[in-house]
């Protein structure tokens, strides 16, 4: 959940240090740093030296770590950066990366499992511990190598191999000021093709001012970075090739534009986002098998059902999907949290298509359950992402890129809305190569998802509305979000928004659920958050609402035009656009992400950056 970004150039590699963490500070923003190789500065206690490494570290944001690089005259060829997401040890500047022993300057992604077994050998050796960080018996044990003989790239390899659990590794020495090295397992790190300069990066965004040619590193992956040139070596050592590849990530996606927040923006961007995704099934033909990869036409046909993986927000995409999957393929499909799956006895079904959904790509848990997955059988894999060439999908024989574009805010939007539509899509594929769906209602699925995107665009035009019942939201401390069917996931999603970024403590429940216990929590004081489209169980919600109305709550009722739901003491009715039938729950995130954004906004929060959280979550 950390940043990495490093840079070895015959320039000032400083600005682009500081640039590339600005970038990447949606993946931890506890506190920053960088280390770089200066010339100018010799270590007076080694008269072999003519170099030194120089660092500076601050808690907070790297704004006020580049105040100090700059106050204290920072300037080199070589260096690298850390914006952190604590893990091991508190929020303090000792913590901070990088870390540094005897002049090899190190910073790290991940987590490592053994750092206590490797703690006391190192003691023992006569390593002093500064901080209480994993990290830091990384750089201790990479010294000790370089002590005995190995010079960086190899003393890295060695280390590597001793390490237990998940890291993306940067590292350069006072000794070998001419190179950088790295290495990856678990956690996404990428190198930066440039002309007579190259990077290294947790994610493109953070070089894209600087080069588009990148080569993604693969499990198991070490690299010897130089100015003019780069050599990657496998699990093994070997020396390998790695393909290159041309980003296509825009900086113009990775600015704020007139926006207030990222996440406001990302909200915004949804209609765009949305009808990028759904132009590659029409321009496939339909719901087409191509979609989802060269083998999906023989591997969906042969399916008997769906085993959906994901945490958070992805989580509730794939409880949203189930109740398409059932409906429109009449075959089973179960939903489980990453997290849980990998860590429970499974009976498994080989026939299942297993679907992992993840933003980023890199999500830990869900990796892991991949991998348990397939080592108990399961070969008909698919990944749903929005980040080409990220872990997962490489993972997986099949997989669907959602057209979202770079999202920054930590609280998923855009992203959300274009998994819907991407399980959607595969739910309406698999119907359609199993014979479960004619070719009446392929059209009639079709001409849903062309009128999605101005659907969407009508509900953000609800802001104003929005913007003024999260003024009475504001003060509040609790809330409860309903739904029923389809809508309950999107109930969880709004609660999941409005705690992510108002810290105001939310929960959803089926309505349905409210006489088996949260009943006892509505007063005056608790918001109640329904809802309330106009499907076949809008009288059911209605008579919910009533039982919330007996007991004095507030109600705040998301509905359709058409719903006739009138207002009344103590029931706020906003009205989104006509009811859009089976996509419906893509609608209906809307309202609630304003809902949210706005509320956080009167409680002055930081929007795109909620406390002790961060955008990409590649440790446990």
């Amino acid at each position: 959940m950390c940043g990495i970004v490093g840079a070895i150039a015959d320039r000032d590699v400083v600005p682009v240090l500081v640039e590339g963490l600005k970038r990447l500070e949606y993946r931890g923003y506890d506190s920053a740093g960088i280390a770089i190789v200066d010339a100018n500065a010799v270590d007076r206690n080694d008269a072999d030296d003519t170099h030194d490494v120089r660092r500076v570290r601050r808690t907070g944001r790297v704004a006020e770590m580049e105040s100090a690089a700059a106050s204290e005259g920072f300037s080199a060829g070589l260096g690298i950066g850390h914006t952190r997401w604590a893990t091991h040890g508190g929020v303090t500047e000792g913590n901070a990366h990088p870390h540094i022993s005897h002049g090899v300057a190190l910073v790290h992604n991940g987590i490592i499992e053994n750092h206590e077994q490797q703690r006391e050998r190192l003691r023992a050796l006569g390593y002093v511990f500064e901080s209480q960080t994993d990290t830091e018996v990384i750089a201790h044990l990479i010294h000790h190598y370089l002590t005995r003989g190995d010079d960086l790239l190899r003393a890295l390899q060695r280390v590597v191999k001793e390490l237990e659990g998940a890291y993306a590794l940067a590292v350069i020495s006072r000794k070998e000021p001419e190179r950088m090295v790295c290495a990856r397992m678990g956690c996404p790190l990428l190198i930066g093709l440039g002309e007579g300069e190259n990077f290294i990066a947790s994610d493109v965004s953070a070089i894209i001012q600087a080069t588009r040619r990148v080569i993604f590193l693969e499990e198991g992956d070490t690299a010897d970075v130089t100015r003019t040139g780069v050599r990657v070596f496998d699990g093994h050592d070997a020396e390998v090739q790695r393909d290159v590849h041309v980003s296509d990530v825009s900086l113009a996606s990775l600015e704020l534009g007139p926006y207030r927040h990222f996440m406001q923006k990302e909200i915004h961007e949804q209609p765009r986002a949305i009808a990028d995704t759904i132009e590659a099934i029409v321009d496939s033909g339909g719901f087409t098998p191509e979609l989802f990869g060269k083998d999906a036409d023989a591997l969906l046909r042969d399916i008997d059902g769906l085993q959906i993986l994901a945490c958070g927000t992805s989580y509730y995409a794939g409880l949203t999907a189930r109740y398409w999957f059932e409906a429109i393929t009449g075959l089973p499909c179960t939903v489980e949290i990453a997290s849980e799956y990998r860590y429970r006895k499974v009976v498994a079904n080989p026939r299942q298509l297993v679907v992992t959904i993840s933003q980023s790509g890199e999500t830990l848990d869900t990796m892991e359950a991949l991998k348990y997955a397939k080592s108990l059988g399961h070969d008909k894999t698919l990944s749903i992402c929005n980040v080409p060439e990220s872990a997962i999908p490489r993972a997986s024989r099949l997989v669907f890129y959602t057209r979202a574009g770079a999202e920054i805010g930590v609280a998923s939007t855009k992203a959300f809305t274009t998994q819907l539509v991407a399980l959607f899509a595969l739910t309406a594929t698999i119907a359609k190569v199993q014979g479960r769906l004619s070719a009446e209602q392929e059209a009639e699925l079709l001409d849903a998802l062309r009128h999605l995107p101005g659907s969407v665009q009508h509900a953000l035009n609800l802001e104003p509305q929005i913007a003024v019942w999260s003024e009475r939201f504001a003060p509040k401390q609790h809330a409860l979000f309903l739904g029923r069917g389809i809508h309950y996931p999107i109930a969880l999603e709004g609660a999941l928004k409005l705690k992510e970024i108002s810290y105001i403590h939310a929960e959803a429940y089926p309505a349905g659920e409210l006489k088996h216990g949260p009943l006892a929590l509505v007063d005056a004081a608790m918001p109640v958050v329904v809802i309330a489209p106009n499907d076949s169980l809008l009288e059911k919600v209605k008579s919910n609402i009533q039982e919330v109305r007996a007991r004095g709550g507030e109600m705040y009722v998301f509905t359709d035009a058409d719903s006739h739901f009138s207002e009344s003491e103590g029931v706020h009715v906003i009205r989104t656009p006509r009811h859009v039938g089976v996509l419906s729950p893509i609608v209906h995130a809307i309202p609630v992400q304003l809902l949210a954004y706005h509320a956080a906004l009167a409680r002055g929060t930081d929007v795109d950056k909620p406390r002790n959280l961060a955008k990409s979550v590649t440790v446990e």
